[in-house]
């Protein structure tokens, strides 16, 4: 369609109005939260911003402790932002550039505070690039059972497990299990080293001296497990009978430590949990199996959970089961936390049940009858259980004993319904208690409200 001369100067002034009420019309640009609001922790994650995908470069050397990193974020800007916040502690930040271009940043406490040359707008897409290095430095205190936790140094390498909050001591990010994203992470270390994370491994060479090691996670994930364990393993590798690609790597001092096949137990009970809740959810399921007895502790790695040690295979089966609970469907805000650890408790007792060894049942009256109601056992609220508790006995087991409650309550058909149905409506996201009670209510037809204010809502020994 062809206009006259007139009409075509009518539409460019119109344009032109248009475009500058539209200017005038925007909220002015201003600073991200310096944190998501999490009540537990409260300068965690970031505001402004929604993170998409990391792409991490690093490089260790286990003599003397130092990493030197370059981390891209992808991310989107979820307000007009003048300036924003990243989490990293204590290493030193020497060069930070927004979408290529040098950017200003100052530093607060934990917080590296981002300041782009030009504002940027809301719903863009936008890329920060950090290099930075120092020794990174383990996290300590009454939050994980009083171990150290984070970036913790081995023998020949080094030992990447950081729940709740201690991603940042490693890479600058946006440390909140609510702002997810997928991974890119290139580990460079010294020759005979073996770098393992998450995802599947997309390339693996040695030049030089040094060995280099990239791995991909496509499935969004929580920064707390993300890994770059560092060290000398032996790698087994295949497929789960179910046909899931597996990758299991032990550090050789432990072999023998125990009877226990990481590997066999590994690939049968992903492929029972399977059937239980749902499809597998990543791309690799698997184990990091290191030398490490400060740590004391193992934890639910994204596709690879990481040991300190060979473990039981009670534990393993617990890992796996947070695949699906903790790691697919992740925490809102923390105070929710029983959603990952009373369900992977729950999940060793219906292992036992599946082995023939106790019903899940006989368990949970067993427990239960087994600790008086004076015992400060009943004196954690597990819906909310504090900070420095979160990780309580509690937690993990009066969340077990909701669940066979629950079960009890509704019947067999129609909890191993709501199961997979909770994996599934909440598959790569993040979820909330009170979403849980309302889906059990959906799918069983009943009102839980007192079941629910009971076990977890309240403190105080339950009356079967």
């Amino acid at each position: 369609m062809a206009l006259s001369r007139s009409a075509r100067t009518a539409v460019v002034v119109a344009t032109a109005a248009a475009s500058f009420l539209s200017i005038a019309a925007s909220p002015a640009p201003r600073p991200g939260a310096p944190g998501i609001g999490d009540p537990y922790f409260p300068e965690l994650g970031n505001g402004g911003f929604d993170a998409r995908h990391y792409d991490l470069s690093i490089g260790y050397a286990p003599d003397t402790g130092r990493l030197d990193g370059r981390a891209t974020l992808t991310a989107r800007a979820t307000q007009h932002l003048s300036s924003f916040d990243l989490d990293l502690q204590k290493l030193t930040v020497t060069k930070v550039e927004v979408d290529g271009r040098s950017a200003r940043f100052t530093r607060h406490g934990d917080e590296i505070i981002v300041t782009p040359r030009q504002s940027l707008r809301a719903g863009r897409d936008f890329q920060v690039t950090v290099t930075y290095g120092g020794i990174p430095q383990p996290l300590s205190g009454p939050i994980v059972f009083g171990s150290k936790y984070g970036w913790m140094k081995t023998a020949d390498g080094v030992f990447v497990a950081c729940e709740p909050n201690a991603a940042s001591t490693w890479f600058p990010s946006s440390d909140h299990p609510s702002d997810k994203a997928t991974y890119d992470i290139r580990i460079k270390a010294p020759k005979g080293l073996t770098g393992v994370s998450n995802g599947r491994l997309i390339s693996h060479s040695t030049k030089g001296g040094f060995s280099y090691a990239h791995w991909r996670e496509s499935r969004p994930m929580a920064t707390y497990l993300a890994t770059a364990t560092i060290g000398r393993f032996d790698v087994r590798t295949g497929r789960t009978p179910a046909g899931t690609p597996i990758y299991v790597a032990i550090d050789p001092v432990l072999k023998g430590s125990n009877k226990v096949d990481v590997y066999a137990v590994t690939a049968e009970a992903t492929d029972y949990w399977s059937k239980v809740f749902g499809p597998y959810p990543f791309e690799e399921t698997g184990a990091i199996v290191d030398d490490m007895p400060e740590a004391g502790f193992s934890l639910e790695v994204q596709s690879k959970p990481v040991y300190s040690a060979v473990r039981s295979e009670s534990t393993i089966v617990h890992e796996l089961a947070h695949q699906w609970f903790g790691d697919s469907v992740s925490v809102r805000q923390w105070k929710d936390i029983w959603l990952n650890e009373g369900f992977a408790t729950y999940a060793q007792l219906l292992w036992r049940e599946h082995k023939g060894t106790q019903s899940a049942h006989d368990a949970f009256v067993e427990e239960y009858n087994d600790i008086p109601a004076d015992d400060d056992f009943w004196q954690i609220k597990v819906a909310d259980p504090q900070r420095d508790t979160m990780f309580s006995g509690a937690v993990y087991d009066r969340g077990a004993m909701t669940l066979q409650v629950l079960r009890d309550r509704i019947g067999d058909k129609a909890f191993f319904r709501l199961l997979p149905a909770w994996t599934a409506q909440n598959r790569y996201g993040n979820a909330k208690t009170a979403d849980f009670v309302a889906l059990a209510e959906k799918i069983s037809g009943q009102d839980l409200r007192g079941l629910f204010h009971d076990w977890i809502y309240t403190t105080g020994k339950p009356a079967l």
